[in-house]
């Protein structure tokens, strides 16, 4: 009752599309080695049997898998060279090759890999970096969502839209090709990897998929929360998000000033050890401040003067009302407005539901809560309770654009939606 008096679900549906896939490299299982020492791998055993293949027969074979698939994705020769040069200590041993042999023992170690074949949530939104093309009145946006696919590996992808004068919506077209970046390079450090990575630049923002690079991400980049930087005029794009291995999880950062290039790095410190870390979109007194769930039932303020490592925290919120009394989190930076931080929150409620709430931090001292809302802003309707994971509305990250708050939510873990609401209604409705 209270959502509908100021909230306003859109119908701007974004949802998994298995046909949109990316070339990732294959590696054979290996069987048990017997007790002979010079058998050769299973990958040997493939380059041998392509090198066996007669020049006419090797051509043959290229030009069918050309054919196949050299519409499904861009610069398809380049990658199978890539993909050689990067097996090129295992190629040694076997003498040398034509390019037509390279291109195509690079295609036997390579396999189409369907993003977003299962799942398309969890999104986050900032301002576009380029309004050169915003309408007048209005803004032009990058929304990032998680994507989950085969084997539950989650990875980042982006699509672009317009928020008009009036607060209307509209997100661009997807283009049917999708690529991953080019590594530009790895520096190894005692909490792992730092690496950066770059795409084409006349790749579309829907066409960039950064899928886990590092033995950290090795099976999902997650729930990344992005938030548009500010510090002495300069901009940059920062986000949280949580990188899983299959075994551990941890809070890494993500950085860019144009979504071209990015830089991943590990997060030090205690509280980096969670998930749901969520960045201030400026510094308070000098030093980063951050929202964070250290004990994965009440939310946390840590301050640092160290971007990449956080200590400690002081607990802000905790859960208090009957939707949220099993636990609470961040849904995403908080959003400065003049009454003060607006902070959305997600509360976890009987058969765990999930709700979208919010809660007002003051401006110069953010631990203190001036108020909160007492019912959820968004609860799942009885068309969006089925899905991956069922009952649950969420957000990583909401925008303000003039007198309303543009939020993006995922339904159900499946796929996600937008909402609007006005600020004016909003404040009056959370109590101190």
């Amino acid at each position: 009752m209270l959502q509908a008096t100021f909230l306003n679900r859109q119908a701007l549906y974004l949802r998994p599309d298995p046909t949109r896939v990316i070339v990732r490299p294959f590696k054979p299982a290996t069987e048990p080695r017997d007790l002979n020492p010079t058998d050769k791998t299973r990958a040997n055993h493939i380059v041998d049997r392509v090198l066996a293949l007669d020049p006419e027969a090797a051509a043959s074979q290229l030009a069918d898998v050309l054919a196949n698939f050299l519409g499904r994705h861009r610069n398809l020769l380049e990658t199978f060279e890539s993909r050689a040069d990067e097996m090129e200590e295992a190629l040694a041993a076997h003498g040398s090759f034509s390019s037509i042999q390279r291109q195509l023992i690079g295609a036997y170690f390579l396999n189409e890999y369907s993003f977003e074949a299962s799942a398309l949530f969890n999104p986050s939104i900032v301002p576009h970096p380029d309004q050169s093309t915003a309408p007048k009145g209005g803004l032009r946006f990058i929304l990032s969502l998680r994507a989950v696919g085969e084997g539950h590996v989650s990875s980042l992808t982006f699509r672009a839209g317009t928020i008009a004068a009036d607060g209307s919506l509209a997100v661009d077209p997807t283009a049917r090709l999708a690529s991953s970046p080019r590594i530009e390079y790895r520096l190894p450090g005692p909490m792992g990897d730092e690496v950066g990575v770059i795409f084409e630049p006349n790749d579309d923002i829907s066409e960039r998929i950064i899928f886990p690079v590092t033995e950290s991400q090795s099976n999902g980049i997650e729930d990344a929360r992005f938030v548009e930087f500010s510090d002495g005029g300069r901009k940059t794009y920062y986000a949280t998000y949580t990188a899983y291995s299959g075994r551990a999880i941890r809070s890494e950062l993500i950085e860019t000033s144009d979504f071209l290039s990015f830089r991943m790095s590990p997060l030090r410190g205690s509280a980096a050890r969670n998930k749901g870390m969520a960045l201030f979109p400026r510094r308070i007194d000098g030093k980063y401040a951050m929202i964070a769930r250290q004990d994965n039932e009440n939310l946390y303020l840590i301050y640092s003067s160290d971007l990449y490592t956080w200590d400690g925290g002081q607990a802000i919120l905790k859960p208090e009302f009957p939707w949220e009394f099993v636990q609470i989190g961040n849904c995403g930076s908080p959003i400065e407005l003049d009454e003060g931080w607006l902070l959305l929150t997600h509360g976890v409620g009987p058969l765990r539901k999930y709700s979208i709430g919010a809660a007002l931090l003051d401006k110069n001292d953010p631990s203190k809560v001036l108020a909160r809302s007492r019912e959820p802003l968004l609860r799942p309707e009885l068309s969006e309770r089925a899905g991956y994971v069922p009952n649950v509305v969420y957000t990583c990250g909401a925008m303000r654009h003039n007198d309303q708050i543009i939020l993006p939510y995922a339904v159900s873990d499946t796929f996600s939606n937008f909402a609007t609401i006005k600020i004016s209604t909003l404040m009056q409705s959370m109590e101190s």
